[in-house]
């Protein structure tokens, strides 16, 4: 079905709404977004899809609404909003429209569904409610600030407002499916490095690219270090363990902490060193084969402290 009308409810708009409509739009750039309550508009019908409004999910009729009873749930039992069911139903094709290649697809679909679909469908469902410093600003919470204000008399403000939010929930979508497929590239570079290098410790990759996902996969537990160019020098950067966290395999050296050039040479006795990180996860050097020394230096000192 080709849709002439995407139909979503009037007035104040969340986040599922508004990432359905970012799917939707993409897939059928031709049809127009309606937004209303009206039963002629909210009644499935042959051009239209109707989304986050009108009390069902049928597929098949293209309503896909998750406020009424009996509203659908994953196989796990936690619940969908209009737009887990949207990526449900359309994700496999946007991402075809996207242009990734076919064998990502599935992959890629997956991830964006457990990673970005699943929290919005949770906190839209208030079966998860992020709290604390950081809970305003969440993307649904980000969303929503795009709203009119209270006394905003302008009977287009809603829409207006809607239209503008969906430019920016569209730019965060596009960004993640984006990284998602980049991973997937990166993946197959990283897996080769990995062979190249053998029982090494340290990872010589030839850009900066998403490294860890690879190396987990890859079970290559040996790696300490990683080491790429950048556009004007070469970065010497550690593994984190685990995927939440700042914990790392191995540290770089305490005593290069916060140094730099001068400094930085001498404590380490590379030429062409230029910068480590006070945190001592990253640290930068001129040319490769300082980037490379001051790599090797690290294993050296982690593997005699016992840390590695």
């Amino acid at each position: 079905m080709i849709p002439d009308f995407l139909v979503t409810h009037s007035g104040g708009f969340h986040a599922d709404e508004l990432l359905s409509s970012v799917i939707l739009t993409r897939l059928f750039p031709q049809a127009r977004i309606v937004r209303s309550r009206a039963s002629e508009w909210i009644t499935p019908g042959a051009d239209r899809i109707i989304y986050d409004v009108g009390g069902a999910y049928d597929a098949e009729a293209g309503i896909f609404d998750h406020h009424q009873r009996g509203a659908p749930l994953r196989e796990d039992g936690q619940p969908y909003s209009s737009f887990g069911l949207i990526w449900k139903h359309y994700g496999h094709d946007y991402l075809a429209a996207a242009g990734l290649p076919e064998e990502h697809i599935e992959a890629v679909h997956a991830s964006f569904d457990r990673s970005f679909a699943l929290p919005i469908d949770l906190t839209d469902n208030g079966a998860l409610s992020p709290s604390g410093p950081l809970g305003a600003l969440t993307l649904p919470a980000l969303l929503e600030t795009l709203k009119p204000v209270f006394d905003d008399r302008d009977p287009e403000a809603d829409d207006r407002a809607f239209h503008a939010a969906l430019a920016v929930a569209r730019s965060f979508v596009e960004a993640k499916i984006a990284q998602s497929a980049a991973k997937l590239r990166a993946e197959a570079l990283v897996h080769r490095a990995i062979l190249d290098t053998g029982e090494g410790r340290v990872l010589e990759l030839p850009m900066g690219m998403p490294f860890r996902p690879a190396i987990v996969k890859a079970g290559a537990d040996h790696l300490l270090f990683v080491v790429h160019p950048r556009e004007k020098d070469w970065c010497v950067t550690g593994i984190r363990r685990g995927d939440d966290g700042f914990e790392l395999r191995a540290d770089l050296p305490a005593a290069w902490a916060g140094l730099t050039n001068g400094e930085l040479e001498a404590a380490c006795g590379v030429s062409g060193a230029s910068f480590c990180h006070n945190g001592r996860f990253i640290a930068a050097a001129r040319t490769r084969e300082a980037a490379l020394a001051m790599a090797e230096l690290a294993v050296e000192e982690a593997v005699a402290s016992g840390k590695a």
